[in-house]
C-alpha cells in the first residue's frame, strides 16, 4: 500500500454517531472537529471540564464508553497508552459491549505494534473494522485540522474511516498492515523526542558560550541545522513559552516504546537511549505533565563532569 494524502476538507454533513474516547490535548480538538463537520460525537473522558468542552463545541457527553457507542458507527480511542485502550475497550461499560458488527474503530492513539495487530486481530473476529492510526502534529494539529495520520489497517478500513479522519487530518500516509501504523510513528517518535532534547542542548551550550540566543534560533533556521522541531520548539524555549503542546511524559513512554521493539529486534539505539535520559530527568523533577520546551531548563542545569569533554586529545 502506498502513502495516500487527503484534504482537510471537511465532509458533507452525515449525522453518523461517533463514540470518542478520551478527550484530552489530542483528543478534545478532534473531537470537536468531528462535532462541528455532521458526526454526532458523543465522548467520553474522566474530566468534566473536558467533556464541558465538547458539549460546548456541539458534542454530547457519555458517561461510559458503553454508552458512547451504543448506535455508533464508529469508534476513535484517543487515551494515553495500551492499557488505557484496553480498560476502554473491555468489560461491562467498554465499548466491545455496545459496539456492532460493521462499526469502524480508529486507533489513534501512541501504542506498541504487537498490540495494535492483537487488536485488529480482535475486532475482525467481531466483525469491526480497525485503522491503527496513531497521529503526528501536536496541539496544533488537532485544533486546526492538519494532523497526519499514520495508518495501518486493511484497505476497507481506510475508505470507512477516511471521511471522518479527515475532518481532523490534512494528511492520511496508508502505510500497510494493522501494526505498521504504529511501527512508524514510533519510529517518528524516536526522531522527534531526539531533535527536541537536542535542540535544549545546542540552545543550552549558546547560552553558556554567551551567544544571543535570539540570533542564533534566527540563525540556525535558516542553515542547514534546522529541524522542524527546532523550527518548532527552539523560540519557545528561549522566549519561556511553555503550554503544552506535547508533554515530558508522553514522549518518555513513546521511547520506552521504541526501545522495547528495538531490544525485540536486536537493533542498538543509542541516541534515543541518550534522548529518554534527558526525557526521564526532567520526570524526575516533577516535570511529567509539562510541556517538552522544558527540557531547556533541565540542560542549563547541566555541567560536563569533565570541562574538556568531548574535546580532541
Amino acid at each position: 500500500m502506498r502513502s495516500a494524502a487527503v484534504s482537510g476538507a471537511a465532509p458533507a454533513a452525515c449525522g453518523d454517531r461517533v463514540a470518542c474516547i478520551g478527550l484530552g490535548m489530542m483528543g478534545g480538538p478532534m473531537a470537536a472537529r468531528m462535532a462541528a463537520n455532521g458526526y454526532a460525537v458523543h465522548g467520553v473522558d474522566l474530566r468534566p471540564d473536558a467533556l464541558d468542552r465538547l458539549v460546548a463545541s456541539g458534542g454530547h457527553a457519555a458517561g461510559t464508553p458503553a454508552q458512547a457507542a451504543r448506535g455508533a458507527r464508529f469508534a476513535v480511542i484517543v487515551v494515553h497508552n495500551a492499557e488505557q485502550a484496553d480498560a476502554v475497550l473491555s468489560g461491562p461499560e467498554g465499548l466491545l459491549a455496545t459496539l456492532q458488527p460493521g462499526a469502524a474503530v480508529w486507533l489513534a492513539c501512541t501504542v506498541g505494534p504487537d498490540y495494535a495487530r492483537a487488536l485488529a486481530r480482535t475486532l475482525d473476529q467481531r466483525g469491526i473494522l480497525m485503522l491503527d492510526g496513531p497521529v503526528s502534529g501536536g496541539v496544533a494539529g488537532a485544533r486546526t485540522g492538519t494532523l497526519s495520520v499514520l495508518a495501518g489497517g486493511s484497505n476497507e478500513a481506510a475508505a470507512a474511516l477516511g471521511p471522518l479522519m479527515s475532518t481532523c487530518a490534512m494528511r492520511v500516509h496508508h502505510v500497510g498492515e494493522a501494526g505498521t501504523g504504529s511501527a512508524v510513528k514510533m519510529i517518528n517518535q524516536v526522531l522527534v523526542a531526539s531533535h527536541i532534547a537536542l535542540a535544549a542542548e545546542a540552545l543550552a551550550l549558546g547560552q553558556r558560550t554567551g551567544v544571543d540566543l535570539q540570533q542564533l534560533v534566527r540563525a540556525v533556521r535558516d542553515s542547514s541545522g534546522n529541524s522542524v522541531m527546532f523550527d518548532k520548539r527552539a523560540l519557545r524555549m528561549v522566549n519561556g513559552d511553555h503550554e503544552p503542546q506535547a508533554t515530558v511524559g508522553i514522549f518518555l513512554k513513546d521511547l520506552d516504546i521504541a526501545l522495547h521493539e528495538a531490544g525485540a529486534v536486536a537493533q542498538a539505539m543509542p541516541m534515543a537511549r541518550a534522548a529518554r535520559h534527558v526525557f526521564a530527568s526532567a520526570q524526575a523533577q516533577g516535570l511529567a505533565a509539562a510541556s517538552d520546551t522544558r527540557l531547556f531548563d533541565i540542560y542549563r542545569q547541566l555541567k560536563a563532569v569533565q570541562p574538556s569533554e568531548g574535546a580532541s586529545s
